[in-house]
Parts: C-alpha cells; structure tokens; sequence
C-alpha cells in the first residue's frame, strides 16, 4: 500500500506572483493577486512527490466569517487539465522531484478579500489536510472578463498604480495644483482597507452577504463612499468646515492618505480629525435598495451627526488599492442642492450681502471621484467612469454616501439613474438667483451673469503631471441643441427659461501680484452696450472666503453713490485690499470673493458680479543633493521664503513619498523665521526601489498654514 501524500510546505511564489499581478509592492510578505488571472505556487512534499493515478487532491479557497458555495465565497476544485472560464481550476505546470508546480485561477467575478487556501490529499481511503496559506484577491483592470476592466495598459497604471498624484483647488480662473500621496502600496496599507469592509455597518449585520456582494465594483465603491466619512458608522475621517482645528489636524495640513489610514488603525478604528472634500476623495479613491432617498445634513459649518455638513473625500487611496481604476475630481462653482430642485436662490439686502443662514449654496470647488466599472443593474450605454462623493453633505438610502452614479447619466440628464443622479446633476448643472431685498420689504430678482455652476471640471492628466479638463464628459457645449435636450430630459426648467438681457454687464477682473502677505487691486469692470446713460450707486466689497462659501470679515469696501455710465462706453474701478485688513481672517482656502452691486433706483436695477480671488502662497523650493540611485541615501534641500511683513513661528516641514521613517518626516524650524528670511532644511531619503518617484512637502506656521510642494525623483537602478 502506498505511503500517504505528506504536505512538507508551500511555496506561494511571492516574487513571481507579484510581478505577473502587478503587486509586487505588496507582495514582499504576504500573497496579493488579482481574480480572472493564473497565479503560481508549488507544493514541497515530503518522501515522495504526487502521482496522478494513485493520489487526489483538491483544494479549497474561502472568504469571510460564513463561507458558502452558494455565496460564492467559498469554492472547492480538484486538479484538472484544462482551465473552465468563470471557475475556480488548478493544473499542474511542472513536476520535479517532490515539488509539484501549480497553476490556479479564480473567476473574474469572485467577491475580493483575504482567503484561505487549503489542500486536501488523498491516497486511497486515507487523506490528510493543510492549510496552504493566505492569500488576498483584489479587482483586475488587466483581466478583459473583470468590471472593472481598462484596455490601456498607461490608463491602468495611472488610475491604479500611481502613488502619487495632484488634487486641484484654488478659483475657476486661478486652479491650483495640490500634490498628495495615495500611498496604496505602502506598508499596512492593504491590511487598513480590508479592515475598512469589515467595520462596515452592512457587513456587521449580515457578514456573509457583505462579503458575497464584493465581488461587485458598484457594492464595493457605495460601501468605501460611506466608511469614508464617519457619520454612520465607525468610518475614518471627522469632517469640520469651521477653521476650529484645534484638537485635531487641519484639513489642508493633510499631504497623503497614508497617515490618515494609519491613523484610523492605530487608534482603533477611530475617527481622524479632520477632513474636507479633497481629503475625503484622497483616501476613498464604499443594504442598499434601488430606489434612493436623501435626507437633509442640518447646517453647513460641521459634520453632520455630533458636528454638520459638508464637503466630501477622494477615494483613490482606498478603491486603487483594492484594485478600481479610481480618480480624483475637481469641481469649480460647485452646487450644494438639497431639494433637487436644480437651484440655488440667495436671499440678499440692499448691499448685497447675504441674509438667510442655508446650507444650499455654491462651493469654490468640490472634489469627488470617478472609478472605472460596467453597470450590469442598469442600461447599455451607462459602463465607464462612475461619481462617488464620500464628503457628507445629503444621505443616500439613509447613509451619508453618494454613487456610484454614470457620468454619461449626467451628461444625457439622465436622472433616474443609480445612485444619487439628480444630486450630482445639480452641482454641475443647478441655476443660481439672487434676490434682493428692497426698502419697502419686496424681493427683486437681480442678475448675475458671471456665476456658473459646473465649471473646469478637472483631473490629473494620464502619465503627466498637468490637469485634464474633463467638463465635456459631464455637460454638452453651453448653448448646444444636445445641451437643451439634456436640460428638457431632466426637467431643468430654470435652465430652459429664457435669460433676461439688459445691455449692462459688470464683471470682476483680478491684477497683478496677488500674492498672500501683498497689497493688490481688484477691478469692478462695467459696460454698457446701450444708447442710454445708466446712472446709479456702484458698491464693491471684498470678504474673505472658505471655499465652500462660507464668508469672513470685509477686508474692503468701496462705495460710488452716483456712478455714471454713458452710451456704448466702459469703465474699470479698482478696489485696493490690503495685507493689513485680510492677515488675520483669511482661511485657509486663500480665498477672498469680491462682490460688486450696481444699482439703479430709476429703472429699478441691480447688476450683480462676483468673483473668489486665490492668493498665493511662497514657493517651496526642493533640490535634490547628488544622484539618485536604488538603495543609495539621497539628501535633499528644502527651502521657503517668508513674504510676510511678520515673523513666523511654529514652523514644521512635512515630508512624504519617499520611504522615510515616521522620525524623518517632520522637521520643525527654530523660532523665529524673521520677515521676508529663508528658511532651508536637509531631508535625508532612503528611496527603496528604482523608478519615478514623488517628493511632496508641507510648510506650516502660525501665519503661514499648508503650503506644498513636490518634485519629482527618478531613481537609477545602477
């Protein structure tokens, strides 16, 4: 009788597994591959190897707390000769001595996850079991038969490999770049988003379900939106909008999701403080039924919950991670629309100014995510890029969550689609209104031609370092035929609606050197096409701004009581802002709005013109001393120049995305940093591995907060 089938240990072949699966910065101790593709491991057996006449052996690979066939998290398969398509197989590759070489795949739509793998051996009547190892399944963009599919071999590398990437803020008419560190490969990072589904409320309230449905690109992004922001459940970021950081960290201090997650983990699954929009989308990049509710978030200064509302969080660290093509989004003139009537009204006195306290408004700009999947629930037509917003502003089905929803859906006006259609709709597509009350207490409707909602929609570029313009996947050419038939199909009515026209037109023109810590001019520029004088009160006023609209202290004025305007003629008023009046209210968003009112009593008139003006920060200089190499020190050279007429202190450089210990990340600067002086710092960096890499610094002070910086480093192989 032949000897029993004795199991000596397994190797899971992690270098070669981490190169076909394009893991291998996972793959250094644990298994990481992608579903639908073969990954390697051999069996090391003790006294004699496998013998296919006289010994079986089947294996078994499970998911989750429940595992079940039915579910598809558990699936139990024997050696076979060829591969089946959308099943679990192992061949054999290679037989010497008492190695035995295998082949095993999983289907394309296996739910993702931590499994383990098992073998059971059998000779005759007698058999014996081991367990094999662990090894996690993550989405494929290289597998044709996977959702989540991308057939561009430079798309799949920026949308899921890409650790490094720009966040874009800033003004319509000023877009600032923000680099940030996804860090999806760094140490423990894998681990922190598994653990993420697995404090989900779905998954606590039916485990096998929650892992089932993974397998869906769709349920995996609606549950990442919702852990994302803590509002629900046990998610990983605190969002606050009310420049109180103090027993927490700003948002804008954030420069990558790595210590956010880490963050979360380490304080038991506690909520990391704080987070905004960019923030939200940055780490996110989460039982639902189909038809879709929103309930209102009270107020907009905080997080709703403990706190209030708000703005939501990229999701790119989370979704690349765990395999979905995932990118940030920027949107300018960004509507916050609670009642889904596609408009924003503000309620203004006779200045101008804004009198009712609401939540609906307009942001500066607002970041969410796209990630790349089929959408099987819906019609033909609707796969591609899908919104998700993980900032809280309105629940979903009863969570703060927001999509997946199909870009293409918004654009056509589409609004009863899957997930959160008209919300989305509304922030690139809702009309503004402004009424303005008069002496006698009755509301005029004023116009205001330069606020458009949905402007500049904007993402990093793929494989370089420059913004896209992607406003054109989300709306047709204003004015278009395509335009009004995508308004008509959602019923926008407002947009529909004829414009009143009146031959006067006032917009805001910025000037030179704006510049934080300098004086500057901005300009209330008025013409009039008309053959009559128009003669009336031009008021300018300048405030500073959060960028999601909330407004601060004056920091100018300028009123004109009897402005004139003659017939086809036009004319430019400077507003002078002083460092001075702005230093110790501007937020920091950098952002002051510059309103101008004109007024007409005779003809009953109000001309409005706004504009959000960015101020810009210092420039961080960074210089790499000597040539980079793998595995060879580098030092680099960090250096900001104060431009403010005051000293600084409490100066700290942070450094990331470049191998550094938690040590070597923070460089704090002696006090004072006196008026318009250097300040320069040496980081040693310890790159592990060749290729391109991206050197992202903050600078934060007292007066100065979150100012960045990046460069890039190509490390050589020699």
């Amino acid at each position: 009788m032949a000897e029993d089938l004795l199991l000596e240990r397994c190797d899971l072949e992690l270098e070669a597994n981490g190169r076909d699966h394009h893991t291998a910065d996972l793959c250094r101790e644990k298994l990481v591959v992608r579903r639908g593709q073969p990954f390697w491991l051999t069996l090391h057996f003790e006294g004699r190897n496998y013998e296919a006449g006289m010994d079986s052996l089947t294996f078994c690979a499970v998911t989750g707390p429940a595992p079940s066939e039915d579910a598809g998290t558990k699936a139990r398969f024997g050696l076979s000769d060829t591969v089946e398509e959308g099943a679990w197989a192992a061949t054999v590759v290679d037989q010497q001595d008492s190695a035995l070489s295998l082949q095993l795949s999983s289907p394309a739509s296996s739910p993702i996850g931590l499994y383990r793998l098992s073998l059971e051996a059998s000779t005759g009547y007698q058999g014996s079991s081991f367990v094999l190892g662990h090894f996690t399944l993550l989405f494929n963009a290289w597998c044709p038969a996977d959702a989540v599919y991308l057939d561009s071999d430079e798309e799949r590398r920026e949308y899921v490999l890409t650790q490094q990437g720009f966040i874009y803020q800033g003004s319509a008419k000023f877009i600032k770049s923000i680099p940030w560190n996804f860090g999806q490969f760094e140490d423990g990072i894998l681990d922190i988003c598994l653990m993420l589904l697995d404090v989900n409320p779905k998954f606590l309230r039916d485990a096998g379900r929650d892992c089932s449905r993974r397998s869906s690109p769709v349920y995996v992004g609606r549950v990442v939106s919702g852990m994302v922001n803590c509002n629900d459940d046990q998610g990983v970021l605190l969002g606050r909008w009310d420049n109180n950081y103090r027993d927490g960290i700003s948002p804008m201090f954030w420069i990558g999701s790595v210590d956010i997650l880490r963050r979360w983990k380490n304080d038991g699954c506690q909520r990391v403080k704080y987070g905004q929009c960019w923030v939200f989308a940055a780490v996110a990049c989460t039982d639902c039924d189909d038809e879709a509710s929103r309930d209102t978030i009270p107020g907009t200064g905080v997080e709703p919950g403990p706190l209030g509302s708000g703005d939501r969080p990229p999701q790119a660290s989370v979704l690349r991670c765990l395999g979905v093509p995932t990118r940030v989004v920027t949107n300018y003139n960004s509507a916050h629309d609670q009642n889904s009537n596609l408009l924003i009204e503000y309620f203004r006195n006779e200045f101008g100014e804004i009198q009712s306290d609401k939540s609906e408004m307009i942001w500066n700009f607002h970041c969410w995510v796209e990630s790349w999947m089929t959408r099987p629930d819906l019609q033909p037509g609707y796969e591609g890029w899908q919104a998700l917003d993980p900032t809280p502003q309105e629940k979903s089905e009863g969570t703060y969550c927001c999509g997946p929803v199909p870009v293409r859906a918004i654009k056509v006006g589409d609004l009863s689609t899957k997930y959160d259609a008209p919300f989305v709709f509304a922030e690139v597509n809702a009309d503004v209104v402004d009424w303005i009350r008069q002496d006698d207490g009755s509301m005029h409707k004023s116009i205001n031609h330069s606020l458009v909602v949905g402007q500049k929609i904007s993402t990093k570029s793929v494989g370089r370092d420059q913004r896209e313009d992607i406003t054109h996947t989300y709306k047709y050419p204003e004015g278009s035929a395509e335009e009004r038939e995508a308004f008509a199909r959602a019923n926008h009515q407002n947009k529909l609606a004829d414009k009143e026209e009146t031959g006067v037109a006032m917009r805001i023109r910025a000037g030179q050197g704006m510049n934080r810590g300098s004086d500057f001019d901005v300009f209330a520029h008025i013409t009039n096409n008309t053959a009559e004088d128009h003669t009336g009160c031009l008021l300018l006023c300048a405030r500073t701004v959060s960028y999601n609209g909330i407004l601060g202290p004056e920091c100018g004025t300028k009123d004109l009581l009897n402005f004139s305007l003659e017939p086809f003629s036009e004319k430019s008023i400077p507003l002078r802002i002083l460092y001075e009046k702005y230093c110790d209210c501007l937020t920091e968003s950098n952002l002051i709005k510059v309103r101008g009112l004109f007024v007409e009593p005779a003809a009953n008139s109000y001309l409005l013109a706004e504009r959000d003006i960015y101020l810009e920060n210092p420039e961080i200089k960074i210089r790499i001393l000597g040539e980079p190499k793998q595995n060879r020190k580098l030092v680099a050279e960090v250096s900001l120049w104060n431009p403010l007429t005051v000293p600084l202190s409490g100066c700290t450089f942070t450094v990331e995305g470049a191998g550094l210990t938690d040590e070597q990340k923070t460089v704090e600067i002696p006090d004072p940093v006196e008026a318009g002086a250097e300040v320069k710092v040496r980081v040693d960096l310890l790159p592990r591995n060749a290729g391109r890499h991206k050197l992202v610094v903050n600078f934060e002070s007292d007066r100065l907060k979150a100012v960045k910086g990046f460069r890039n480093v190509i490390i050589n192989t020699s």
